[in-house]
Formats: C-alpha cells, structure tokens, sequence
C-alpha cells in the first residue's frame, strides 16, 4: 500500500513540501517522509470513500509544515561556540536574596495553574510531559500555560519595578 501511495503521490507531494518550506530541499524531503508515515499510520485515512487521498496527503503535509513553523517560531535560538562564557561578576548575597524575595512575591502573585507549571518546569527541572503527568493535564496545556504564566511573571515583576 505505501509503495503504491509513494509511486502515484510522491513527485507532487514533493512539489507542494518545496513550496510550502520556500525550496528547502531537505525539509521537503522529510515532510514527504512524515506524511506519508502518517498514512502508514493512518490506513483508514487513504479510503476513497473518504475523499481524495491526495487531499489528505497535501492537508497533511501542510499541517505538519505549519507546526514545524510554529515549533521553530518559538525555539530560542541556540549559540554555538569554543569558548566558554565570561565568568559572572561576583555577585553580593543580599542582591541574591532580595531577587529571590522578589521572584517568590511575584510567583505567589500569579494565578494557581501558572505558578503550579512554572515550578514544575523551571524549579522542579521536569520536562513537559514529565510536568504534564504530574498534573494530570495535557502536555499542550503545559505549554500554554507556560506561556501564559511567563508573559503574567513579566507583567507582575514589572509592576514591582524589576526592569531586567
């Protein structure tokens, strides 16, 4: 069935991926790769009395582009190098407390959902996933309230007069 599904589909499954990752070669490739792993993964999917099976594959193909995107839109950037970072200036003990004071003021100022992800995540070291089975909520709800809660973190520390 996918030999079949790659003879008849590939070359324009292929076209669209190109366009769709502005002609990068090898993502196109691994586009077409992961879609049509999906309708191995799917059989039900490449029923025609589901509707056109090259359809599917280019919504497909293009779903995974855009989450691609999205995963990327929202990745920090990494920085590679040979050399490692300046040491930090020595810093005083009281500045370390009095920020600290300040982190937990604004933690407890945030909503019950944001803090409990924050502290999984950041101070709890948890991936996720980890995260999210340990609160019994979906993964992508860990992400967005991650979102939510550092966006809420930022405002709260603003209003505090921290300007870092």
């Amino acid at each position: 069935m996918l030999r079949a599904l790659h003879d008849e589909h590939a070359e324009a499954l292929y076209a669209h991926a190109l366009r769709l990752v502005h002609g990068d070669r090898q993502r196109a490739e691994d586009l077409v790769q992961e879609t049509l792993l999906r309708a191995w993964r799917h059989p039900g999917a490449m029923d025609p009395s589901r509707g056109s099976v090259r359809a599917w594959l280019f919504t497909t193909a293009r779903n995974l582009a855009i989450d691609a995107w999205r995963r990327s839109a929202v990745r920090v950037g990494e920085v590679v190098t040979d050399q490692l970072p300046e040491p930090p200036q020595s810093v005083d003990e009281a500045d370390r407390a009095v920020e600290a004071w300040m982190v937990a003021e604004a933690l407890s100022r945030l909503s019950p959902a944001h803090r409990e992800v924050l502290v999984e995540c950041f101070y709890q070291g948890r991936s996720v996933g980890e995260a999210a089975s340990r609160l019994g909520i979906p993964p992508g709800t860990v992400k967005s309230r991650m979102h939510y809660a550092l966006r809420s973190l930022r405002l709260v520390l603003a209003e505090m007069g921290v300007t870092r």
